[in-house]
């Protein structure tokens, strides 16, 4: 990393552009081709919905960057925008990122997409290996290991069916299987041993303490495409981060953590209409769907702003009569 530091404006300056920055982009026409992440390959389609939320979301923005501003040498904010897989959190991100740029807060917006340690194809399969291995194991626990379910287990694998809670009405023995697979696929997303987000959380840090350019990471889905580019931050003063795990408790460095709510099955109902990943509706994706909502709603209270599916601005306790918790 870069360790050269510039400071950027006085506070005064950047506290009255923020003032001003609400109203400037009140009408702000968003063009087609306006920055967005940078995940290599990742398509970023806004639609008016995502304009509207975003527009709903600046103001508070705003405030809150004064106040973290006030607190940083260099002027300078971490914002994560996260939520649930297909909630919109890159569009939102780009959306946030333009207003500031035209309001005169120099953004960048960065994927942490880009930080698993795998390839998303070896990382879809460390996460089913991780279920399967679990699963096993608790069966030889709960003492149901035998020939008979071994193979049952086996043609349901084959099939990828073994994450279907269906079979738990069938077979009383596969809820040791299930719970197990779960547990261990729990305990591997979102958490160190699938992301680094200590190089994250590094990357954040040097950016409040002024780093002027930093070396952010690319991964595309083949074993090829990983590299670093060297970014020109000198004129930012807002690192834009979407990801679902953004409001993560393994990362320090995030000042405004803005969870976009959805529940699973707004989520899986979103997956389906853009038939992600060719199985939107798998047993399995279901699962980690299930088991990430678990953590952004573990998370949720560290959030500054919360944004209902409908595009409300929703309070912690609004939240979590919502989510029925």
């Amino acid at each position: 990393m870069n360790t050269k530091y510039n400071k950027i404006t006085g506070f005064a300056d950047a506290k009255e552009v923020l003032k001003a920055a609400p109203s400037k982009v009140q009408n702000l026409s968003i063009p087609s081709d306006i920055p967005h992440g940078d995940m290599p390959g990742d398509k970023v389609e806004i639609g008016e919905g995502h304009i509207s939320k975003a527009r709903t979301v600046f103001p508070l923005l705003c405030k809150e960057l004064e106040k973290v501003f006030a607190e940083n040498p260099y002027n300078r904010a971490v914002v994560a925008v996260c939520g649930g897989s297909g909630v919109g959190k890159s569009e939102i991100a780009s959306l946030l990122s333009y207003m500031l740029q035209s309001a005169g807060i120099g953004s960048y917006t960065m994927s942490g997409d880009n930080y698993p340690h795998r390839i998303p194809m070896y990382n879809d399969a460390e996460r089913v290996h991780t279920f399967r291995r679990g699963g096993i194991i608790g069966m030889v626990e709960a003492g149901v290991m035998n020939p008979e379910n071994a193979e049952k287990v086996r043609e349901y694998q084959a099939s990828d069916d073994d994450a279907n809670r269906s079979h738990l009405e069938s077979d009383a023995w596969f809820k040791s299987y299930f719970d197990a697979g779960s547990k261990a696929l729990e305990n591997y997303l979102g958490t160190p041993n699938e992301t680094n987000f200590e190089e994250v959380d590094r990357i954040m840090k040097a950016f409040k303490d002024g780093a002027d350019k930093l070396y952010l990471k690319r991964m595309g889905r083949d074993e090829s495409s990983l590299w670093y580019d060297e970014i020109d931050l000198s004129k930012k003063q807002v690192l834009m981060l979407e990801w679902t795990h953004g409001n993560s408790d393994f990362m320090n460095e995030v000042d405004i953590p803005i969870l976009l709510n959805s529940t699973p099955e707004e989520t899986l109902a979103h997956r389906r209409s853009r038939n992600r990943d060719g199985k939107p509706d798998s047993p399995f994706t279901t699962l980690v769907l299930e088991l990430e909502q678990k953590k952004l709603t573990s998370q949720a209270h560290k959030a500054k702003i919360i944004v209902s599916k409908a595009g409300d601005i929703i309070s912690y306790d609004e939240f979590k009569k919502l989510m029925n918790i």
